[in-house]
């Protein structure tokens, strides 16, 4: 039987992908850093897969999503895993907080990924406070809410696109779904309805830090109360604050550390491009050997995480001629290898994770955006935060290899490379400075906490 009290018991609830979990189990560890206990829950698929290890103060435990043997690979849609998710996930979400009700340390707070908006539903019926926790960009949620609340039509039909506190956009600049209409449709459906009920949240935090999307969380501040809380780096890359914290703790992945850190010490310092695409990377054949040509004609040396369902689409006997000039692994610690000195330039599907990441640890990018809110974090990198450039696209949708050659070289031997690697920096010491003591982000996540606890 725990005895032990907090100040409170905060219950986080991702939604069940790599790249939503990792930036809520960071945040759980600063709020234990703030004298709470956090328990960290996910489907019972993902915790069998990943195996996480308790502490006293953050804890793991278990919803059920109904695929608690495959995963979301056992739905027949994305439509259906979310219609089951929200049936059974609400009832064992309920049992979860009555197991907990009894203890020293009941449930205080929910905070939820507004992917699964029914979880505000059941913090509401126990009486608990209930926070929405965005994984994405003020600037791509604050798109949606327009699209969710009728004050951007679509289709689209005239262009340039003005939303307050965000700068002008073309289309190719909006997230895919509204840029290409009908794709996706259901997941389409679930960014949308993030929205359905934040204005009945007791918080909403997003993994920014304010000094990255000033205009927009000003502007966004007006409809609902954003708390800037980012970015959720491990605490080591950052502020160092947090003891020992220089993972995020959990991977569905496994990583070639080693062979990268021993590979990348051997390169001059700046000289590596790295290249990934996330955790859920699935680029055409022809997009993967433009790539592998550009790399191959390219001067730079370059670190290419190719996930095992990829390396089929790799020309033959890729690997073998690239000799030591590059280096092909399956994953990697993406945190350790951005913070090489031999990284000068990281080639990125610009998910928000990823350029968080580089932005945090102040590496300059060269963006070649896949689908959703990549296009418009793009944008923001070469235009907004200026420390890259993205690629431009052929109308057959593919990014061609002397582009990518181009782009490469502007961020690593131009003038305007210099700039980048300047801008790189200055992002880099804002990010430091906003979780630090005193900091914005550190600010925020302090208000946050008092509106659920008593000092």
């Amino acid at each position: 039987m725990e005895n032990k009290a907090y100040r409170g018991h905060v219950l986080a609830l991702p939604f069940p992908i790599q790249g939503h979990i990792n930036p809520l189990l960071q945040f759980s560890k600063h709020l234990v850093s703030k004298g709470l206990k956090a328990t960290l829950a996910t489907t019972r698929f993902i915790h069998n897969t990943m195996q996480p290890q308790s502490s006293s103060s953050l804890q793991f435990d278990t919803i059920s999503d109904g695929y608690d043997e495959g995963g979301f690979a056992q739905a027949e849609s994305i439509h259906a895993s979310l219609n089951r998710m929200e049936t059974i996930g609400s009832k064992t979400l309920a049992d979860l907080i009555i197991k907990n009700k009894n203890t020293a340390n009941p449930i205080d707070c929910i905070i939820y990924d507004p992917f699964l908006p029914w979880a505000l539903e059941v913090a509401k019926k126990f009486g608990i406070f209930g926070a929405a926790f965005f994984t994405q960009t003020c600037t791509v949620n604050f798109i949606y809410h327009h699209v969710h609340h009728g004050l951007l039509k679509l289709p689209i039909t005239s262009t340039p696109i003005s939303i307050p506190g965000l700068p002008v956009l073309e289309l190719d600049d909006m997230p895919s779904f509204i840029s290409v209409p009908g794709s996706y449709p259901a997941y389409f459906e679930m960014v949308l309805n993030q929205f359905s009920s934040t204005d009945k949240a007791d918080a909403v935090l997003v993994n920014t830090f304010y000094e990255l999307e000033p205009e927009v969380v000003d502007s966004m501040s007006k409809v609902c109360q954003v708390l800037p809380i980012g970015p959720t780096i491990p605490s080591f890359y950052l502020d160092k604050r947090l003891e020992n914290d220089n993972d995020y703790g959990l991977n569905l992945l496994l990583s070639d550390s080693f062979v990268c850190n021993n590979w990348l010490n051997t390169k001059p310092e700046g000289s590596v491009i790295y290249l990934s695409f996330g955790s859920m990377a699935s680029l055409s054949n022809k997009q993967m050997e433009e790539l592998a040509f550009a790399l191959k004609g390219s001067k730079f040396h370059f670190l290419w995480v190719v996930m095992a369902s990829e390396e089929a689409k790799l020309p033959k006997k890729f690997v073998e001629e690239i000799g030591n000039k590059g280096l092909v692994v399956q994953w990697c610690s993406q945190l350790e290898v951005l913070s090489n000195k031999a990284i000068g330039c990281f080639l990125t599907h610009c998910g928000w994770n990823s350029t968080l990441e580089a932005l945090s640890l102040g590496v300059p990018m060269v963006g070649v955006p896949q689908w959703t809110d990549q296009t418009t974090t793009a944008k923001y990198v070469q235009d907004v935060w200026k420390v890259g450039v993205r690629a431009k696209v052929c109308e057959n949708g593919i990014v061609e290899r002397e582009e990518i050659e181009f782009c490469i070289k502007e961020v690593m031997e131009s003038e305007r490379g210099k700039d980048f690697q300047k801008n790189a920096k200055k992002w880099r010491e804002l990010a430091i400075k906003a979780v630090s003591e005193g900091g914005n982000s550190d600010k925020n996540i302090d208000e946050f906490v008092s509106k659920f606890v008593n000092s």
